[in-house]
């Protein structure tokens, strides 16, 4: 084994992350508050309100020992040369720099897979279900990862294929990548709603009736086209509720889960799109996109820079600087800088989601509505309410719902 800089580098950039983890939900659990907060009174009883505090408890300190468990196990296949072992068997199974490369990282995703296969059971099968969130059924759960896995290898292993050989041959190859990517990546959102997601979920055309007439009207009033308003099953995985937008141009949609319909008035459900609505109304969609374009050009152009230094392949104890290996091992180094535009990243989404609040409140003219589908939100998905400050900064993309809520108090729609 040898010791270099990149290998320093890489462990203590895995204690330093492990470390501040464990720092920032100790911090979390401290923060918890034993009483209702007074914007929830009547809203969380005193039972309910009990159970998302254990609730919370339980999750964080199964995500502690899985970080405990993996921090040991990822320094020791470094260290002990679980990369070069992987990297070995690619090279007899083919000498074509491509294929390597695919079998190298199919290798490494199904190892991957195996290891947190008991800690996805656990979570779903004992976690969940303890708290009355899983429906999802052994069948359902064992289907999720098959499809998971036929979509990486459909999609994901082309496109690494295709990064490999532009590396392999272009000196610009880190711009080609990016160029590639992008356009991949643009297709991709307009596919996703008709291709990609009815393989997990069961899309129905909202039946007609006031909910639909409801969105229907706000979004013409808002000059916002839909190509349908649909029901997805969410309840045969979880009873947790959710809504999203999908889609681009002619394949934009609106997707309700079955349990949110259930659990929430036809005015609480149309503040909530008009919230996503708000979103694209104000340009935050087309941002993201733009930042997310800039984000993996800055990421694939210092790609360039390492990805033949042969000290990193030495610290994984790789002879040579296969490409396909480098475009893993590059991701342990930009994990700080990934960091880094993952906390703007948040901070820019925080400010949005107010934004967008304040577009729902305004245009809906009628803010407690979202008011009352954020709180019953909290309630249903036994939501913490008092995330500590730092959790927030580092990992929240969403303001904590108190602080929405105490924000949409304070518009004045008279």
């Amino acid at each position: 084994m040898t010791i270099n800089g990149f290998l320093i580098f890489i462990i203590c950039l895995l204690i330093f992350d492990w470390l501040l983890s464990l720092i920032v939900e100790k911090l979390n659990l401290k923060n918890v508050q034993t009483e209702i907060p007074e914007e929830f009174v009547g809203i969380y009883d005193e039972e309910k309100y009990v159970q998302s505090q254990k609730y919370l408890k339980e999750n964080t300190r199964f995500e502690l020992l899985q970080s405990h468990i993996m921090l040991p196990v990822t320094i020791g296949f470094i260290v002990f040369g679980g990369f070069r072992w992987v990297n070995d068997i690619a090279q007899k199974i083919t000498a074509n720099t491509i294929l390597s490369g695919l079998v190298f990282c199919g290798i490494l995703m199904v190892f991957m897979k195996i290891i947190s296969l008991p800690f996805s059971i656990y979570n779903t099968f004992v976690i969940e279900e303890t708290y009355g969130f899983n429906k999802t059924t052994p069948k359902t759960f064992i289907l999720d990862i098959l499809k998971g896995l036929l979509l990486t290898a459909i999609i994901g292993a082309p496109i690494f294929a295709l990064v490999i050989w532009f590396f392999d041959k272009f000196e610009l190859a880190w711009l080609y990548s990016w160029g590639a990517l992008a356009v991949i990546q643009i297709i991709i959102l307009f596919i996703a709603p008709v291709v990609i997601l009815p393989l997990f979920n069961k899309f129905t055309p909202l039946e007609e009736g006031e909910l639909r007439e409801s969105i229907k009207n706000f979004a013409s009033g808002q000059k916002y086209k839909l190509s349908g308003i649909f029901k997805i099953d969410g309840s045969k995985r979880s009873t947790k509720s959710n809504a999203y937008f999908t889609g681009f141009g002619k394949t934009k949609r609106i997707a309700l889960f079955d349990t949110l319909i259930e659990n929430h008035t036809a005015g609480e459900l149309v503040s909530v799109l008009a919230h996503e609505i708000g979103h694209a109304k104000l340009g935050h969609i087309k941002k993201s996109i733009i930042i997310s374009f800039a984000s993996s050009l800055l990421m694939f152009f210092i790609l360039s820079l390492f990805i033949t230094r042969p000290g990193l392949y030495q610290a994984f104890q790789i002879e040579g600087t296969p490409v396909y290996a480098g475009l893993i091992f590059f991701f342990f180094l930009y994990a700080p800088i990934n960091m880094i535009l993952g906390l703007f990243g948040n901070i820019i989404s925080r400010r949005n989601e107010y934004q967008a609040d304040r577009f729902a409140a305004e245009n809906t003219k009628k803010p407690g509505d979202l008011i009352d589908a954020l709180k019953k939100l909290s309630v249903d998905n036994l939501s913490n309410l008092t995330p500590h400050p730092l959790k927030v900064f580092l990992e929240y993309s969403h303001p904590p719902v108190l602080e929405r809520v105490k924000a949409l108090k304070k518009f004045d729609l008279r």
